[in-house]
């Protein structure tokens, strides 16, 4: 199985292979003599893939904003941040062997859905973190998935790797950045390379929630949300528990 069963959590994990072999919903391949042309739906997604070299040779994305995407004024960081927190993200990322990243074992396409509760909430806020940091020079941020991608390949060995032996993988390209150039004459904090942010997205991978969902542990995390909120009990949560909250929480008031 090369696919990763999509969660609540609106993540994804899909061999290159696989991806140009069944595109996802808003993708179609175009074979070419020297590889492929991967088209892509722009309104509901953003495609942040540089091109590269596929089994089947050089494979593009036309509608791409590549890894690294630069920004010039208001209005373009204005239009990147509501396709960061509304459309799907898909990113080309390696599993690695070796510290030193040596050898590639496989390739995959990473999706995550912007518009998901949980991850929006966290861009929104190391966008805005970012943003109050650097009082209005240019600035570089790093948003970074390599947390969720190393609990996914802990679960996943044997869709990394073939070897009777696991293999803990080292990720390449686990994040893509912003870049973001103001007018200001004399920039010294981004000249001198102090401008640079970096934040993480936390993704809960497993699916600790059936599809159909059993009605009384529903209603039972229902009550004890309402409640922790109610401060009648205090009960000790993980962070996979906060999050599978927000996420009925959410659920339950706002869908």
């Amino acid at each position: 199985m090369s696919t990763s069963k999509p969660s609540h959590s609106g993540m994804r994990v899909t061999e290159v292979e696989e991806f140009l072999r069944n595109p996802p919903d808003g993708f179609s391949v175009e074979v070419l003599c020297s590889g492929c042309r991967v088209h892509s739906d722009p309104e509901n997604s953003l495609v942040l893939i540089d091109d590269f070299d596929s089994c089947i040779g050089k494979t593009v994305f036309p509608k791409s904003l590549g890894r690294k995407v630069k920004m010039q004024n208001l209005w373009e960081y204005t239009s990147m941040r509501k396709s960061l927190l509304s459309k799907r993200i898909h990113l080309l990322m390696s599993a690695c062997e070796g510290t030193n990243e040596a050898r590639v074992l496989k390739q995959f396409v990473v999706s995550i859905d912007g518009n998901d509760p949980i991850i929006k909430w966290q861009m929104e806020r190391g966008l805005d973190w970012t943003i109050s940091s650097v009082w209005g020079e240019s600035y570089r941020v790093d948003i970074d998935l390599t947390e969720p991608l190393e609990r996914w390949a802990a679960k996943n060995n044997h869709i990394i790797t073939d070897k009777l032996i696991k293999v803990q993988p080292v990720w390449r390209d686990a994040s893509f950045t912003l870049k973001y150039y103001s007018d200001a004459l004399f920039d010294f904090p981004h000249w001198f390379g102090f401008s640079k942010r970096k934040f993480n997205i936390v993704c809960n991978l497993v699916k600790d929630r059936p599809t159909s969902w059993d009605c009384s542990n529903y209603n039972r995390c229902r009550v004890q949300i309402l409640l922790l909120f109610s401060g009648w009990t205090r009960l000790r949560r993980t962070d996979k528990d906060i999050l599978y909250a927000m996420q009925i929480i959410y659920a339950t008031f706002v869908s």
